[in-house]
């Protein structure tokens, strides 16, 4: 008896090639989304041998978009964001605004509507979040400055484009599109809008009040049964049938009502567990998420309109990243956070198929249009790796030969120096401490409790600002730099503190501080176990491992606990 499986040749093909092609692209240190793309072409209808319905790859391309949205959600943390607000809001805000305006210049040259224009010109300003990390956390960037300004800056833009992905539709006729539920005119096209804010204050409301209550008590009841397929089913069940109650009773987009739902879990105490348990789900749907988007795009654009390509990829690529490397150097940081901001922005992903899909839907933007958008991810994740392998020659040959760029980094930067209201005589015996993390705090804590003097380097410059605004002595820059630990008069200082870093880094900072003043002692913390034995083994400083330390404080409070026992024990 004959049934239909075009379910099953759409699955077996598209994870078979996905596999290889991901398996090529990870083997030529590529990140595989770029194989899922192209297994999508292969088995497309515009691409000769097999070809997978694509309108079930569609429907399968929305739970990837939720599953993606979900995952957004659970990884957005606003303490992160909110660490390097000042230049990553204003900048990836300005930064939006460069590329849609130079897509909207481009596209009108080629006659588009300014509707389609827009689409076009908001797709081509938002990078991928995925590329980004996985670029991140491969260099191990991930909880430097740099990395930390780079994710900050694309969670705005995140939710600049949640935000699109809620007024797009409403504003569709407007644009000279057509709405997802009525075919009217634009007369009442405020009331649409106005409506659409209202029942997304409502949605927003409710996973606030409600929301955020519930899932993390359904959560904790189901926890307690010690059932991980059901604890993984509440997760799964909470991030579907939120995205879709969101999509029927408030009518938001289901992309929105899942981002709101991976962070109403993040609030749960079993956030870990459930972003381990779902993880294998979660990349799943993303897989098929890329596959259905390649299956979209039609390769013939490549050779057909090759100048519409490169100029796509020049906006993604030059454009974007002179105005982000532009704002970086504007904030005043150093040309090494401009250079990793700039590389990490020289791509689109996921948002960008996301928009481009609804830009389709809403008869806004063209085939064409989305087979640039395509053509442009494809090529710009490609050539991304290569970006950031130039960041460090890069700088090198500008530092070399530049003196505008030495002058950009520091020139008449009043947090480059220490306030004249700290007083040369503060400026002996002090404590320089290099790094404000979760180590840095605790000692500076301690050590102003006591009165004991102490000078902080760190490149964060809110930070900076945030300790001086508490009449903390604090200097901004990277303190591989000797102007940086020469700033914090290292050459009188007693005692050099060094938070977890890179060993590279250690070793720049320690040189520079015991050539400037041989006596100083130097305490290390280390990062790991092997890094520890390494800089005891190099006899450059005094080191601490947190876990070490721990064990040594437990063990004593163990062995102080038996002595008291022992001493208050009746004698026979």
């Amino acid at each position: 008896m004959p049934h239909n499986v075009d379910l099953i040749i759409l699955l077996a093909f598209g994870f078979g090639l996905a596999l290889v092609f991901g398996y090529l692209a990870a083997r030529l240190r590529l990140p595989p989304l770029i194989g899922y793309l192209i297994a999508g072409i292969i088995i497309s209808p515009n691409t000769p041998g097999i070809v997978a319905d694509i309108q079930l790859a569609n429907q399968l391309a929305e739970l990837g978009v939720m599953f993606l949205m979900f995952g957004v959600g659970m990884h957005f943390s606003l303490n992160d964001l909110l660490q390097v607000r000042r230049i990553a809001l204003p900048g990836a805000i300005l930064q939006i605004a460069v590329a849609t305006l130079l897509g909207i210049g481009v596209s009108m040259l080629w006659g588009w509507s300014f509707g389609s224009a827009l689409v076009f010109g908001l797709s081509l300003s938002c990078a991928s979040t995925v590329v980004l990390l996985k670029a991140l956390g491969d260099r191990g960037l991930l909880n430097s400055v740099n990395g930390k300004i780079a994710v900050g800056w694309l969670l705005v833009e995140d939710l600049v484009m949640v935000l699109v992905l809620v007024l797009l539709p409403a504003t569709a006729v407007l644009l000279g599109g057509e709405s997802m539920t009525t075919h009217g005119g634009n007369d009442n096209i405020w009331l649409t809008l106005g409506l659409t804010l209202l029942k997304v204050a409502g949605f927003i409301a409710f996973m606030l009040i409600v929301g955020k209550r519930l899932v993390p008590l359904i959560m904790q009841f189901v926890a307690r049964l010690g059932s991980r397929e059901l604890f993984t089913l509440t997760v799964v069940a909470a991030a579907v049938s939120i995205a879709f109650g969101a999509y029927k009773v408030f009518g938001v987009s289901m992309a929105l009502g899942a981002f709101f739902a991976g962070m109403v879990v993040k609030e749960s105490d079993f956030s870990h567990r459930a972003e381990e348990e779902t993880l294998p789900l979660r990349e799943i749907f993303s897989i098929l998420f890329f596959v259905s988007v390649g299956m979209l795009f039609d390769p013939r654009i490549l050779w057909e309109q090759p100048e519409h390509v490169l100029a796509v990829v020049a906006i993604i690529m030059i454009g974007k990243t002179i105005a982000a490397m532009a704002l970086v150097l504007f904030f005043r940081y150093p040309i090494n956070t401009a250079l990793t901001v700039g590389a990490s922005l020289a791509q689109i992903g996921e948002f960008s198929f996301i928009l481009a899909t609804l830009g389709l839907s809403l008869k806004l933007l063209s085939l064409e249009g989305q087979n640039l958008i395509l053509a442009g991810a494809l090529i710009s994740i490609t050539l991304n790796s290569f970006i950031f392998s130039a960041i460090e020659p890069l700088q090198n040959w500008i530092r070399e030969r530049s003196s505008l760029a030495r002058l950009l980094e520091r020139s008449g930067d009043p947090l480059a120096m220490l306030p004249d209201e700290v007083s040369q005589d503060y400026l002996r015996d002090q404590v320089v401490i290099v790094g404000h993390g979760e180590v840095g705090r605790r000692i500076t804590k301690t050590l102003m409790a006591e009165d004991i003097k102490v000078v902080i380097a760190e490149e964060n410059r809110e930070i900076v600002e945030n300790l001086r605004e508490k009449g903390i002595a604090a200097v901004s820059g990277v303190a591989t730099e000797p102007g940086v630990l020469i700033q914090a008069h290292i050459q009188h200082a007693r005692l050099l503190v060094l938070s977890p870093m890179d060993i590279i880094d250690i070793h720049k900072i320690v040189d520079i501080a015991k050539t400037l003043n041989p006596q100083i002692q130097v305490l290390i913390c280390a990062e790991s176990k092997q890094e520890a034995e390494v800089i005891r083994k190099e006899n450059i400083g005094d080191v601490y491992f947190a876990k070490e330390e721990m064990a040594k404080n437990m063990s004593n409070h163990i062995l102080n606990q038996i002595e008291i026992a022992h001493h208050q024990a009746p004698s026979h």
